[in-house]
């Protein structure tokens, strides 16, 4: 049995208590979607575990788009859910959550694991207004105390053609050639974690370059001693579903990439090691 319940105010969401907790936290992370993804949290509280599914953007008192995030807002929910007791911690994000993810380890030790599903590498450009309503000049998506992270501006001569279904990869891939000199602040010190991490991602990616940076952040960790456990599928796109969850249906302003076996495939291969790493 799990009982749900909703949060507002600093952290907004849905919170899942299992009749009995095990220790752990989860902290479950949408990306550009804006879900509060609440059938992925339930899979960790169905087995034990807190699960706090945050709305990060979009809701009452927040960002109406990813624009100057504050990586304070995914502390605050490592908070809440060290509030309800959990020992051990855990951030799982997707896409832009994978950012997030990734952003909030490298400053939080409390952060034992984050599982980072179609990862970025670095700080990109904002997606959608801010608190002011403002979308010009291009701004970071993510803030810390304050200040603007580095960040990586889109390059609109990458910008798919008009049409449904788009590919924004190429657009990702010409933005890291052409802003290359900023690259090296953009990007994200997964160095600096303590979490172990594991990095999810589909080589069929149309969104974004998911298993380009997914090797960049296993190499720079690997720079400095560090070890990621690294999945990947040849034929999987920006979205692995993993076993339990529903897919949900790709919008016609993006193209994700993939088919969906090959993202199963993909969503039970990530689980198979995040439940081995968590003994679920």
């Amino acid at each position: 049995m799990v009982e749900a319940l909703t949060l507002s105010g600093e952290v907004q969401g849905v919170l899942l208590r299992p009749k009995r907790a095990s220790g752990l936290g989860v902290l479950v992370l949408s990306g550009s979607s804006g879900r509060v993804e609440v059938d992925r949290a339930r899979l960790f509280a169905e087995r034990g575990a807190v699960a706090l599914a945050q709305r990060w953007w979009g809701g009452p008192g927040q960002a109406p788009g990813i624009n100057r995030i504050p990586i304070e807002v995914f502390l605050a929910g490592v908070d809440r859910l060290k509030a309800e007791g959990c020992e051990r911690v855990v951030v799982l994000g997707t896409s832009r959550g994978a950012e997030a993810c990734l952003l909030a380890a490298s400053r939080d030790p409390r952060i034992d694991l984050a599982v980072a599903i179609s990862p970025s590498h670095v700080v990109w450009q904002d997606y959608g207004p801010g608190l002011d309503g403002e979308v010009w000049p291009p701004r970071s998506s993510f803030s810390w105390r304050g200040e603007a992270l580095p960040f990586v501006v889109f390059d609109p001569r990458g910008w798919p053609p008009a049409g449904p279904y788009p590919s924004y990869r190429p657009m990702h891939e010409k933005s890291l050639v052409t802003f290359a000199e900023d690259v090296p602040a953009a990007s994200i010190p997964v160095e600096a974690a303590r979490a172990e991490i594991i990095l999810v991602a589909g080589k069929a990616d149309l969104l974004w370059p998911s298993d380009a940076a997914a090797y960049e952040i296993a190499s720079r960790l690997a720079r400095h001693g560090r070890r990621a456990t690294l999945i990947e599928h040849p034929g999987a796109g920006h979205s692995p579903v993993l076993p339990g969850e529903s897919a949900h249906p790709e919008p016609v302003e993006r193209a994700w990439g993939g088919t969906p076996l090959a993202d199963r495939e993909l969503g039970a291969a990530a689980w198979e090691e995040i439940a081995r790493r968590l003994g679920l």
